[in-house]
């Protein structure tokens, strides 16, 4: 017998895919024309801090939709608070959210990262040619991985332990930026 909690279709699948495929190409040659222009670590070292907390923010939100409930949305949307429809809209979406956030967005920003830390190794090994190619690249590659991962592992903590107070927060975001395009 078939589950049918999953409304994601084939043709979702396709779209979410060149929709990736696009966002990414989009996203990566705008970072890549920023770090160029900076030619500074410094600068390639905030933009990859960006990427990492986007990974970790869209994670939080995929997973805590995930766990939230509806009924106290419900509530707050009868007492006409601002993002509480937008909670239960992501509720209702869950198995939609999780893959956009978790996937789409994390798996974006997690590539991203790893392309900017190529970058950034590429330019301490030009700042610092002793360093060596090998050793800039290891440092990198480690350190990225620890951030992404021990901070996608707190998040999930706090995902799982305030579910319903992260999409509260993510519904008053999109609220507020629906009245923004008013």
């Amino acid at each position: 017998m078939r589950s049918s909690k999953s409304s994601v279709s084939n043709r979702y699948i396709i779209l979410i895919g060149l929709v990736s495929f696009l966002i990414a190409i989009v996203v990566f040659w705008l970072a890549q024309a920023l770090a160029g222009v900076s030619k500074g670590v410094f600068l390639s070292f905030i933009f990859l801090i960006f990427f990492i907390l986007i990974n970790i923010l869209s994670d939080v939100l995929g997973t805590a939709v995930t766990a939230a409930t509806e009924a106290p949305f419900h509530a707050k949307a009868a007492n006409k608070v601002a993002g509480a429809t937008e909670g239960i809209f992501f509720i209702r979406n869950a198995d939609k959210v999780a893959n956009i956030c978790n996937d789409v967005i994390g798996d974006i920003a997690g590539t991203l990262s790893g392309a900017l830390g190529i970058t950034i190794a590429f330019q301490l090994l030009l700042s610092w040619p002793g360093i060596g190619e090998i050793w800039s690249s290891v440092l990198m590659t480690g350190l990225i991985a620890a951030l992404i991962v021990s901070g996608k592992a707190a998040g999930k903590k706090i995902a799982l332990s305030r579910p319903n107070d992260i999409v509260f927060m993510a519904g008053v975001f999109l609220a507020a930026v629906k009245k923004l395009r008013r």
